[in-house]
């Protein structure tokens, strides 16, 4: 009763046994083919190419985080942020918002002025960054 069984599956997995597989420790590909692929840019270069592209859309938005160094760095910036007319804006609660064109994680608030509510998204992972512009609708107090 078992030798049929033991043949059965030898015989069904004498195909996928005879397929050569690759050698352990066998490179897949050389070290110059490797490094062809990689990004020649320097980090900086490529956060510099971030930065151009991201500033092709509204601050404040989704693709276009305003950066600043963590959450001490968001409040000290919504503390400095004043509506159209001058009234300081009332902020919501934050609320995370997916990833930013940086690779973070950002996280956004709704604004609140007299003339309306706004979103406003933030990249708090920017510790070397001081934003010192302010989105469409909103002045920055010093």
């Amino acid at each position: 009763m078992r030798t049929p069984l033991i043949a059965a599956i030898l015989l069904f997995a004498a195909p996928a046994l005879a397929q050569p597989g690759p050698r352990v420790g066998a490179r897949t590909a050389s070290p110059e083919s490797m490094v062809a692929h990689m990004n020649p840019a320097s980090p900086e270069e490529e956060m510099s190419r971030l930065i151009a592209v991201a500033d092709t859309h509204p601050l404040g938005s989704q693709e276009n985080p305003i950066r600043v160094g963590g959450p001490d760095g968001e409040r000290a910036y919504l503390a400095r942020l004043h509506c159209a007319d001058g009234a300081a804006a009332r902020v919501g609660a934050r609320h995370e918002a997916g990833v930013g064109p940086y690779g973070s994680l950002v996280g956004a608030y709704d604004v609140l002025c007299a003339a309306g509510s706004s979103r406003i998204v933030f990249d708090m992972y920017e510790e070397e960054h001081a934003e010192t512009r302010a989105p469409a609708g909103f002045t920055l107090a010093n």
